[in-house]
Order: C-alpha cells, then sequence, then structure tokens
C-alpha cells in the first residue's frame, strides 16, 4: 500500500514537473519572435504611404497625440480615461466643427470634462 501511494506521488511530481516546462520555455520563445519581427521591420524599407500620417498623429516614443489629425484608436490609446467611444465622439466633433484651436476646446465634446483635458494635457497636441 505505501508503495503504491508513494508511486502515485512520484508519478504526480513528474508529470506536474513536465507541465511546468514549456510554460517557462514560452516567454523565451516568444521574445525571440517579438525580437525578429522587430528586426524584419527596421531592416524593411517602408513605402511612403498614409502610415507616415499616422505616425503624426500618435507618436508612441513619446506618448503626444494630435486632437486633429489621430484616429479614433489612437486617440483612445494615448489618452487616459478616454475610451473609444469618447474618442469617436473627439472626432465627429472635430469632423462636424473643423479642427480645435486650443486643448480646453475638448471640454465642447460630450463627455468630455474639465478634469479629463487637464489629466492628459501632457499628451495632447494640436
Amino acid at each position: 500500500m505505501k508503495s503504491a501511494v508513494k508511486a502515485l506521488c512520484l508519478t504526480l511530481v513528474l508529470a506536474g514537473a513536465g507541465a511546468c516546462t514549456p510554460a517557462h520555455a514560452a516567454p523565451a520563445k516568444s521574445n525571440a519572435v517579438v525580437q525578429t519581427t522587430a528586426v524584419a521591420e527596421k531592416s524593411s524599407p517602408k513605402p511612403h504611404s498614409d502610415k507616415a500620417s499616422e505616425a503624426k498623429a500618435a507618436d508612441p516614443d513619446d506618448g503626444v497625440v494630435s486632437i486633429n489629425t489621430a484616429s479614433a484608436e489612437q486617440l483612445a490609446q494615448a489618452l487616459n480615461g478616454v475610451g473609444l467611444k469618447k474618442a469617436q465622439a473627439i472626432v465627429s466633433y472635430r469632423e462636424e466643427y473643423g479642427p480645435f484651436k486650443e486643448a480646453d476646446q475638448l471640454q465642447e465634446v460630450p463627455g468630455i470634462g474639465s478634469a479629463l483635458v487637464e489629466r492628459n494635457r501632457g499628451r495632447i497636441k494640436l
């Protein structure tokens, strides 16, 4: 009886150790994929397209987004407390009334208050 319990415990331990090994190896493999992708992106020539204007609208390096040119997705990613719905409201307002002349004009957009503008003032450019 004792040997059966010991055998069962040993089997469980070995099975658990075998199951943990792939989990530890997975991040190293995914990092290699990310690094390979990053190298491929750096080395491949970029054709001139709308992606250049998208980069100007939201520059991930400095965390600043243009409220006059950024897409709703870019606004939602860059601004704290702004989801896709509020970002779409900003774009709709911009399309209806023209470009923003100052950041405080964002308060005229439904759902955007002064606290939200103040929280994101460093992330906003015109």
